[in-house]
């Protein structure tokens, strides 16, 4: 197969134990060029430890990868060559300007002083950094390290893009500042593997998902085909009085083929039904619910009918929302 038709990354079976915990059982991943991936999971569940392998900062304890058509194991330097890895803690020198980190990082990477100085202007310009360049980063706020450090791992441009987390505690504005840098890097011809908590994030910014759960993978796709899987729709309700929740998810449990959940506001719950004809539709059986709320004295002050979220996939597939934890232990980054 022809260099540029391989896939970026294609791993069969990846293994990796930490101190008898299994943190990875086998993950089977096949990644395009130029796509922006998006791999989820709950914390513990292999996120990190799968990355750390594939960019060659831990080995394997048994399966197989080809990394942009080089072997894992035995051509590891001509991987660490063209990929780049970008944390959730931004890894700069707080004591030196964003402009002088730059032009450090840059020096390390072999370029020469005129390269670097013009690579770290063209940076700084296109990630809306040339006003803070002279500032040192101690000063900077979340959202502009965040950014400062993915243009760091820009300097040399990679084939490969590692996201681990990159928008993990930055306000909205920040985010979105971060999601437009992601579609810039993808369209510019780099393939992105992105980690992350924020279900919303990866079915805005991602071609295809896969969700890793205890190790292994437990769903792979579209956002629309993960979602497809799990449910037919959704109905949200909020209650008048939050009092009356419990016996609002009896009613609906009794009354719906689908899992009736409580939601971290008080007041309210919803229903992702079973995936058959008509389950979902307030004509059927549905609708029939509402009546029953309606004669148990139950105020509605809110109703809505959807597709699953990828939310509601991701719990529906794994027990746990984003971000709770999980059984394995994966490695402390380094």
């Amino acid at each position: 197969m022809p260099a540029g038709e391989q896939p970026a990354i294609e791993a069969r079976g990846l293994r990796k134990t930490y101190g008898g915990s299994r943190a990875l059982d086998g993950i089977d991943l096949t990644i395009r060029r130029g796509e922006v991936f998006g791999f989820l999971g709950p914390n513990g569940a292999g996120k990190t430890t799968t990355i750390r392998i594939l960019a060659t900062l831990t080995r394997p304890d048994g399966g197989s990868a080809r990394v942009l058509g080089h072997d894992l194991l035995t051509e590891a330097e001509a991987i660490r060559s063209r990929v780049a890895v970008t944390g959730q803690f931004a890894s700069l020198d707080t004591d030196l300007t964003g402009h002088e980190n730059l032009l450090l990082l840059g020096r390390l990477h072999g370029l020469s002083r005129a390269a670097r100085r013009r690579r770290a202007a063209d940076l700084l310009d296109a990630f809306g950094l040339s006003g803070a360049a002279g500032r040192p980063v101690g000063g900077y706020s979340g959202g502009m390290r965040r950014r400062l450090d993915i243009a760091a791992g820009l300097l040399v441009t990679p084939d490969l893009l590692f996201l681990d987390e990159p928008t993990t505690g930055l306000d909205p504005r920040s985010r979105s500042q971060v999601w437009e840098l992601v579609r810039r890097i993808a369209a510019a011809g780099t393939t992105v593997l992105l980690t992350t908590q924020y279900l919303e994030e990866a079915d805005l910014l991602a071609e295809r998902i896969a969700i890793v759960d205890h190790g292994r993978i437990v769903a792979e796709g579209t956002g629309a085909q993960i979602k497809s899987r799990v449910g037919a729709g959704t109905l949200h309700l909020r209650l008048l009085d939050g009092a009356q929740r419990p016996r609002a998810r009896q009613i609906l449990a009794g009354a719906l083929e689908g899992t009736v959940r409580l939601a971290a506001d008080p007041l309210a719950l919803s229903v992702l039904f079973a995936d058959r004809p008509g389950a979902a539709d307030l004509g059927g059986p549905a609708g029939r619910a509402m009546t029953r709320l309606a004669e148990a004295g139950i105020g509605i002050a809110d109703l809505s009918l959807g597709r699953p979220s990828l939310d509601e996939a991701f719990l529906a597939l794994t027990g746990r929302r984003a971000g709770a934890a999980g059984e394995e232990r994966e490695e402390p980054p380094a």
